[in-house]
């Protein structure tokens, strides 16, 4: 076997390989860049309503807090309450909290639940522990054997000795670039 051959093989069947990781990588790649424009980890639900319900600081109780959260549309299952200051009370629910003004009854409810697919990828891209790093390392090493040996397959003028070399050139210079300008 020559070596265009094995360097045929080793691009083909390892690009096979890494190509789901490359795109669960992107994908939270993506998620993760524009984390200021949504939250990629977690679906945050809210509302607001108003209550009348047990609002009185010295007979407010469990039961007054578990009586507000049947008052309300939806199911919550109670967890604890506090007052935090004056005004306001508080009272934790699975996957959220509830708060409300005690003076004019105005609330809001917020639940938060994992966001689907883009939690768990996520999860990965933050690297979660020891064997998932050198899982990781691999699949990195794996990205430069097949960028390399994909710089070897055509041959010609579309090869990395022209027109190639020209791309090559350009896409190490782009980010290089972009770290000088900011």
């Amino acid at each position: 076997m020559n070596l265009s051959k094995f360097n045929r093989i080793t691009h083909r069947d390892l690009g096979y390989l890494i190509t789901g990781m490359a795109i669960i990588y992107a994908l939270s790649g993506i998620a993760l860049n524009h984390k200021h424009d949504w939250n990629p980890n977690y679906i945050v639900d809210s509302y607001k309503f108003k209550t009348s319900v047990g609002l009185n600081r010295e007979s407010f109780n469990d039961d007054t807090a578990r009586e507000i959260l049947k008052s309300l549309p939806g199911e919550y299952r109670y967890k604890a309450s506090h007052y935090p200051s004056g005004n306001t009370l508080n009272i934790f629910i699975e996957g959220g909290f509830v708060q409300i003004n005690t003076l004019t009854g105005e609330g809001i409810v917020e639940k938060i639940s994992k966001r689907p697919l883009f939690f768990e990828v996520n999860f990965l891209h933050y690297n979660p522990g020891k064997w998932w790093k050198w899982f990781s390392d691999l699949f990195c090493v794996s990205l430069i054997v097949v960028t390399i040996t994909g710089l070897f397959i055509i041959k010609g003028k579309n090869g990395i000795t022209r027109r190639g070399a020209v791309l090559t050139i350009i896409g190490i210079l782009l980010p290089l670039v972009f770290l000088f300008i900011y």
